[in-house]
């Protein structure tokens, strides 16, 4: 299995699904599912019938999971691909937007994101 390339505490955009364009912080990570819970994304309707522990029953609203690979981390508030970078012996998550990078929005069709060709 290979590494996870999302965290937890991460900032992430659903980029496809019902909750497309939406962000939030990534909760929970279930690494053999390849899922991520996310903060406020796919809120999930459970209703709870009376019991001894919770006397009065009623409607609990809680967030669901989706897939790994529906989620981009944001960098700066831009979405960006994740890849692991090693300058100067150390290593770095993620990678910078074309324009901090000093490079021309045309390598990667004006979207600021750097594409390997």
């Amino acid at each position: 299995m290979s590494t996870m390339k999302i965290k937890v505490g991460d900032n992430v955009r659903v980029i496809t699904g019902k909750d497309k364009g939406r962000e939030g912080k990534v909760l929970h990570i279930d690494r053999k599912a390849n899922r991520v819970v996310v903060e406020g994304i796919n809120m999930l309707t459970k209703h709870n019938k009376q019991s001894a522990k919770n006397p009065n029953g009623g409607i609990i609203h809680t967030e669901g999971s989706i897939d790994i690979s529906n989620v981009m981390l944001l960098k700066a508030d831009t979405p960006t691909r994740v890849g692991f970078e090693l300058p100067d012996r150390k290593t770095v998550r993620g990678r910078p937007p074309c324009a901090a990078a000093g490079r021309s929005a045309a390598c990667s069709g004006g979207d600021g994101l750097h594409r390997e060709k």
